[in-house]
């Protein structure tokens, strides 16, 4: 029996092709990580096979890695070609500024070293993850820690007003989830963010902390696809 696929599946799917379409022959594209970002992995895989154009890829994960290979992107890194032409990825939340919270994927410092070496980034989501202050809903910040010192960093965010929680979270495994890094991470609630600049900087302050999946004025566009069908389109005033 054919399952049918969710209106968000398809809303994430019809971002991504939209997103696609600025890839062009002979770009440096940066390939986002997570289950939306694979559809535009498969999407240029296609346009490869398809349109006979030269593409390479920078994955942002080991699973980025993996699905660009089994769609035949060739692979590159941010030594050989440390300008990326585009980056498409996903995000956790967006707001109207462009401004995301991403990581809950785990890959959140390499997803942010790709789109600060970028040109341009696009973000594709479906519209539920359009909202008007990050962190609405109690949606937590990852945040990348050295795993020495992950008492400290707890410590630290619950002074800035934060409720940190170890992630653990992972199928078959036991104990805390390691990013691809080698590192832990944090997931840090706050009641408000009403300036995740100032969070941000306050942070990343702290000793132990790697990165924050606090994305601000990174992404250039947002592609969110809507349960109609249609699709809604967000760019940063520059």
């Amino acid at each position: 029996m054919k399952l049918e696929i969710s209106w968000k599946e398809k809303a994430k799917k019809a971002a991504a092709l939209e997103a696609v379409k600025h890839v062009r022959d002979g770009f440096i594209v940066g390939l986002g990580s997570g289950s939306t970002a694979a559809y535009a992995i498969a999407e240029i895989g296609r346009k490869i096979r398809e349109e006979e154009i030269e593409i390479l890829g920078i994955p942002t994960s080991t699973q980025a890695f993996y699905q660009a290979i089994k769609h035949g992107i060739p692979i590159t890194t941010l030594d050989e070609h440390p300008t990326v032409d585009l980056t498409i990825d996903g995000a956790d939340q967006i707001d109207r500024n462009l401004n995301l919270i991403k990581g809950m994927g785990g890959a959140l410092t390499r997803e942010k070293i790709v789109a600060a070496s970028s040109k341009k980034v696009i973000i594709i989501a479906d519209e539920t993850k359009l909202v008007e202050k990050l962190g609405e809903n109690k949606h937590p910040i990852p945040i990348e820690i050295i795993p020495f010192a992950a008492k400290l960093v707890a410590s630290k965010i619950g002074e800035l007003g934060g409720i940190p929680k170890l992630r653990e979270e992972a199928k078959g495994k036991v104990g805390p989830v390691i990013t691809d890094n080698g590192n832990y991470i944090l997931d840090a609630t706050f009641s408000q963010i009403e300036n995740p600049f100032e969070l941000n900087n306050k942070l990343k302050l702290i000793t132990g902390v790697v990165e924050t999946g606090l994305f601000l004025k990174l992404a250039h566009k947002a592609i969110l696809g809507k349960k109609d069908g249609k699709l809604i389109e967000i760019n940063r005033n520059r």
